[in-house]
């Protein structure tokens, strides 16, 4: 009874507000008009997003932390040249893959080229406000104010010098080497594609495909920071001049802003595509809204809504331009969301218009088109809101999906308010249009039959409506808000329903489920930045030689011991290299204990003092170690004592697969529970750990978060004002749909990341769209069998439904087009987002509402026949027609 009082209670709001709308047209077609291009002019505060890991790297995170800690012991920006990361290494930098079209990267043609682009890159100059810098004015700089430049070049040059001068050089190691100075030096990220021979029992290089150059920058300040990405520019455009000039050679330049700008390029190349969708959207909106009678065809409502959606779009950017918002390029997602959203509600409109009387006034039949659609309008558009204000909540540990969520959310509901303002004025202008007898395309008011028989043929046939026939007979039986029993959309519930039908389609939902468990069982991360720019771009083929010629070994991990500890107790000793154990290293203490070894000095009983004072004045002023000097933190103690060790760092190099990222995971996680147990307090950094820490829950919790909001909504409403069968059936469907969505998407090649999760949060609106007016119209009704009601809902539902969809999945074909890898995750997402809502709609539900549980309860009841169904029984109406089709009507039921 409860629910009973407050849907109809509902119902008689919604339908005083479609009366109010349509008594005041002008004021509900202009606001929003006006709104809209108040708001536009805000694009002046238009900005783009220049900081991607803020985006793309979880926001709360131990590795945050960790690299927090790590910055104020040994600032990260200093040791990036030691702490090498790819695609994620902090503050300003140049970098080049060079690689050989023939032979190896380290023979002496080769290698004489790529020392004189060593050279004309260090002598590249940019001018700014009148002053020419040069590499040598920004580099950073080591702890004797020379330009820090990798340790490949020097023992290119050292090569390059014992040929000219005719004697041997050191042999290269790998990955390891020993420089002529005697330092050792890590050169695994330097030099890629290795064959190697054994000298003496250690791994010599004989050949190399690739080596790769690094320039590290300072930008300390503003105007650094601009000369430092001015040249950055300088250093790709002498990039691209060196290699036309050398095409023995390949060249693939990445700089610290390349991953932003090819991120945003890919909204730019989308412009083209968009423009194209937004075009056959309208030519499909506008032939969807026609029909063969011309007095109610009402292609202009086509037209009419897709205004309706962009002006809803351009006002939420407004907004959001007003409020600070930065642009980035997964905001190409939401006009989609806007576009299936509005399309359904306005689809919905226009089957509930055609179906009310048309022998009412205009305000009747437009405020029975509200007390008819807007109640389950405004459901859907509540599942949106939830699901999409959930995600964009602060529970969202990724700024990229709560950002997406945030506008998207704000789109939908200014579409919410513009479908029951805007649209619904010029569903009341159409109205008017057809009451007057005029065209519905031209507005021209159609001739009478006897003017028209003298006109051609095509006059005639453009000109059709059935008015003309009823204008002949002044008395006839009318059956109001029935639908005539040849329609395609009966013919199809009377297919779908049949009993030969029904195994075929149950068959093909087990199939549906059987594909979606297969994908759902190879579901794998995409935590790599370069899966979400453009393709072309210098950041994806500079990745792909990354993976392709230096994926044999990790990023440089940094192993940081962040409390004073007993380096002279044996045991502490023992474990640190225990610890150390199975890597490539670079460390003081092995050097140093190495040291103390050669010089037959004990590495096991020595006090705090000596073992100290010996680091200090002895091993660390030594050249070939003085370099261990930052990896070591002094802390001063009483005056005359021998100073404590307060930090100290070493940098380990993981063997690694093609799977790198995987292993990088696993790693990570397996040294952080060795930290929990071990006697030394100790932890381990790289810049590229903040993308992986936790993204596996950062992706998916909002999808979790949004799908127990929804259900939790709808088992709540079921309590007052949604039927209990309406919930459980939504609820099942859209478990089903993205069940379906994220095996199928799986199985196309796309990752579970920040843009796949943002479709399938946004699929939990789409299916409810689709699928909850079906399911509200079969559980609504009463006295009849099941079977009936389906058709029903089919015959009611169906068409618009197949409309939404077809200029919907129409608009998204344009998509395919745009060479991105992030609008490809988009494209294919949103199409098996549409694909999997249609199977539910128009197969699945219509099939297994049939013969699942409960069961209809008959009656002889016409008063439970439910929801407005009481309208469908035949009416006997005698109509009395003057000139000014002006109708009187002497009713007998």
């Amino acid at each position: 009874m409860l629910r009973q009082v407050l849907q109809a209670g509902l119902r008689s709001s919604f339908q005083a507000l479609g009366r109010f709308v349509a008594s005041h047209p002008v004021f509900f077609a202009s606001a929003p008009v006006l709104v809209s291009v108040l708001l536009g002019a805000s694009f002046s505060r238009y900005r783009v997003e220049g900081n991607v890991e803020s985006l793309l790297v979880p926001k709360h995170s131990l590795a945050k932390i960790e690299g927090n800690l790590v910055d104020s012991l040994f600032p990260v920006n200093r040791s990036k040249h030691t702490l090498y990361s790819d695609l994620q290494t902090p503050g300003r930098y140049g970098r080049v893959i060079v690689t050989s079209r023939r032979g190896s990267i380290l023979d002496p043609l080769h290698t004489d080229l790529v020392l004189k682009l060593h050279r004309a890159v260090v002598q590249l100059q940019v001018p700014v406000l009148g002053f020419n810098y040069s590499f040598s004015h920004l580099c950073l700089l080591d702890d004797k104010n020379t330009c820090i430049i990798d340790d490949i070049i020097r023992a290119l040059e050292d090569s390059q010098s014992a040929r000219f001068a005719n004697r041997s050089s050191l042999p290269l190691r790998y990955p390891i080497t020993r420089l002529a100075d005697g330092r050792m030096a890590y050169i695994g990220h330097q030099l890629g594609g290795v064959c190697t021979v054994y000298f003496h029992w250690s791994p010599g290089v004989r050949s190399a495909r690739a080596l790769q150059l690094t320039y590290y920058l300072q930008a300390r300040g503003a105007l650094t920071d601009r000369v430092a990405s001015q040249w950055e520019q300088a250093f790709c455009g002498e990039l691209g001049r060196f290699g036309a000039g050398h095409p023995e050679l390949s060249l693939y330049p990445f700089t610290s802003s390349s991953l932003r700008t090819d991120f945003q390029a890919s909204s730019v190349l989308a412009r083209r595509p968009l423009l194209a969708s937004v075009c056959v959207c309208l030519v499909l909106a506008v032939g969807c809204c026609s029909m063969r009678d011309c007095v109610r065809a009402k292609p202009w409502l086509g037209l009419l809504a897709l205004l309706s959606i962009a002006l809803s779009g351009l006002t939420a950017a407004g907004i959001l331009n007003l409020t600070g918002t930065t642009y980035n390029s997964t905001y190409l997602g939401v006009p989609f969301i806007l576009l299936g959203h509005g399309l359904f509600g306005t689809f919905e409109m226009l089957s509930s218009w055609r179906r009310t009387r048309e022998d009412q006034h205009v305000k009747e039949r437009v405020a029975s088109v509200f007390s008819d659609v807007m109640l389950r309008y405004s459901g859907a558009t509540l599942l949106h809101q939830v699901s999409l204000g959930l995600a964009a909540s602060p529970l969202t540990n990724l700024e990229a999906v709560r950002l997406f969520c945030r506008c998207a959310a704000l789109g939908v509901t200014v579409g919410y308010l513009y479908t029951l303002s805007f649209y619904a004025t010029c569903l009341v202008a159409t109205g008017y249009l057809e009451t007057g007898y005029r065209h519905g395309c031209f507005c021209r008011r159609v001739p009478k039959k006897g003017a028209l028989d003298t006109k051609p043929r095509w006059y005639r046939c453009l000109m059709y409506t059935r008015y003309q026939d009823e204008t002949h007979s002044q008395t006839h039986s009318h059956t109001p808000n029935s639908t005539h029993t040849h329609t395609p959309n009966r013919c199809y519930g009377d297919w779908i329903t049949n009993t030969y039908v029904k195994p075929f389609m149950v068959l093909l939902y087990l199939v549906y489920i059987s594909f979606g468990l297969m994908g759902f069982l190879q579901v794998s991360q995409g935590s790599e930045p370069s899966s979400l720019v453009a393709m072309d771009t210098g950041t994806l083929l500079y990745a792909r030689a990354q993976q392709r010629y230096f994926s044999s070994y990790s990023p440089v991990i940094g192993f940081y011991v962040y409390e004073s500890a007993p380096y002279w107790n044996t045991s502490v000793q023992r474990d640190l290299l225990e610890y150390a154990k199975g890597f490539q290293r670079i460390s003081w203490l092995e050097s140093y204990l190495d040291y103390l070894t050669e010089r037959n000095l004990s590495t096991t009983s020595q006090s705090r003092e000596s073992f100290t004072r010996m680091l200090r004045l002895s091993f660390l002023r030594q050249p070939q170690f003085a370099h261990f000097a930052d990896d070591i933190i002094f802390a001063e103690r009483d005056e005359g004592e021998e100073p404590e060790m307060a930090a100290s760092r070493v940098f380990l190099v993981a063997k690694t697969t093609e799977n790198k990222r995987e292993e990088m995971s696993v790693l990570l996680d397996t040294l952080r529970r060795l930290s929990l147990t071990s006697r030394v307090r100790f932890l381990i950094f790289n810049p590229s750990f903040v993308y992986l820490d936790r993204y596996a829950t950062a992706v998916s919790s909002p999808l979790r978060h949004s799908l127990m909001a929804v259900l939790f909504l709808l088992g709540l409403s079921s309590l007052a004002v949604v039927e209990p069968l309406v919930a459980v059936w939504l609820s099942l469907t859209l478990l089903s749909v993205q069940f379906g969505v994220l095996g199928f998407m799986t199985l196309w090649g796309v990752e579970l990341d920040c843009v796949s999760v943002l479709c399938l949060i946004s699929a939990l609106g789409h299916s409810a769209d689709c699928c909850g007016p079906l399911l509200a119209t079969f559980s609504s009704g009463r006295g009849d069998s099941r079977t009936v009601w389906v058709r029903l809902a089919l015959e009611r539902h169906g068409v618009p439904s197949l409309q939404t969809l077809i200029c919907y999945t129409a608009a998204l074909l344009p998509l395919a087009a745009v060479r991105s890898n992030l609008t490809r995750s988009l494209f294919r997402c949103l199409v098996l987002t549409a694909f999997c809502s249609a199977l539910h709609a128009l197969a699945f539900l219509p099939t297994l509402l049939t013969f699942l549980p409960p069961a209809k309860k008959t009656g002889s009841r016409q008063g439970d026949r439910g929801e407005g169904e009481g309208l469908r029984e035949e009416v006997e109406c005698v109509e009395m027609v003057d000139s000014t089709r002006v109708v009187d009507q002497i009713t007998t039921v």
